[in-house]
């Protein structure tokens, strides 16, 4: 009975248990391996717009200038990772598609289009005399993070970011347009303590009317009465106005008249126009200030990640 018992035992940890721990020995000497493979062995096309050149770069170097140009390096570092790990989703969330306005690169350097990049002498001249110090915190920060993407169901997200939210970040559907459903509003806390989180702008009334007036000749403005209807989206920016009788996306009076974000509003002073605007950047996605608030409140990368990208898992490429 004995020996029919251990040969059970036997099968059992042979047929099931043995496989199953060489499964995750071996899943863990593939992080490992994806974190300590030289970062040359990856590359990825960039166009350097002020060059009209497009290179391959080695990614993760090429992330190091995404990271130091986008987020301040006196950030906590568990800020700093998670951009490093944003940024790497989304480059290469990019490079499995082709850019009409680059077709030969899968990214590009102007923020206005893909994401901000400094070279590291550039990087280098902007932090004077802590330059040695900046530039080990955020090597490091990428080295640690190397190979970590966001993955939503499977594949590579679409991580886009922004500078400093509003109190809530803001559902794509609401910008863009489209439904992604890691890219969907939720609480940012702390953005109000990023430098230049309110901002206004005021311009003549006269100069208001003809940038209007110019932008959809339907619109018909005689005095501030004019600008009517303002709704709001679920992260509370502008999402429409009606102005003189024509229909205005947030995002177009955003850019019609520079302002830092679409969350903003619209007074009269003075038979002037006045804009107040809370924020700063497109609302999707991770606020990068919002981020920076989440590490000194002790939440790791991989948390913060969570939190902004809804539904997601933090894995490996």
């Amino acid at each position: 009975m004995k020996q029919a018992l251990k040969a059970v035992l036997i099968f059992i940890i042979s047929a099931f248990l043995l496989p199953l721990c060489v499964y995750y020995i071996n899943s863990a000497i593939n992080k490992k391996q994806a974190k300590e493979n030289p970062a040359a062995e990856e590359t990825i096309s960039v166009y350097f717009h002020k060059e009209n050149a497009v290179r391959e770069v080695p990614l993760e170097e090429y992330l190091k200038g995404v990271v130091c140009a986008e987020v301040p390096a006196s950030f906590e570092r568990d800020a700093i990772k998670a951009q490093a790990v944003a940024a790497r989703s989304y480059a290469l969330y990019r490079a499995q598609s082709t850019n009409e306005a680059h077709p030969s690169a899968a990214v590009c350097t102007d923020f206005n289009h893909c994401k901000a990049y400094k070279s590291p002498e550039e990087a280098r001249i902007g932090w004077g005399k802590d330059a040695d110090m900046y530039e080990n915190k955020i090597s490091s920060c990428v080295e640690e993070t190397k190979g970590e993407v966001i993955k939503y169901d499977g594949e590579v997200a679409l991580a886009v970011f922004h500078s400093q939210s509003s109190g809530k970040t803001e559902n794509v559907s609401d910008v863009w347009g489209g439904n992604l459903p890691y890219l969907v509003s939720v609480e940012s806390v702390g953005d109000e303590k990023a430098p230049g989180f309110y901002s206004s702008k005021e311009i003549s009334f006269e100069e208001f009317k003809s940038v209007i007036e110019n932008e959809n000749k339907n619109a018909k403005i005689n005095s501030f009465s004019d600008i009517s209807t303002i709704t709001h989206s679920e992260g509370g920016r502008v999402k429409s106005v009606i102005i003189g009788g024509a229909h205005f996306s947030g995002t177009k009076i955003r850019t019609l008249f520079s302002l830092r974000s679409t969350s903003f509003t619209i007074k009269e002073n003075n038979s002037n126009i006045l804009f107040e605007v809370a924020g700063y950047g497109h609302g999707v996605g991770m606020s990068q200030y919002g981020a920076n608030e989440m590490a000194k409140n002790g939440y790791n990368y991989k948390e913060i990640l969570k939190h902004y990208y809804s539904g997601t898992q933090i894995d490996y490429v």
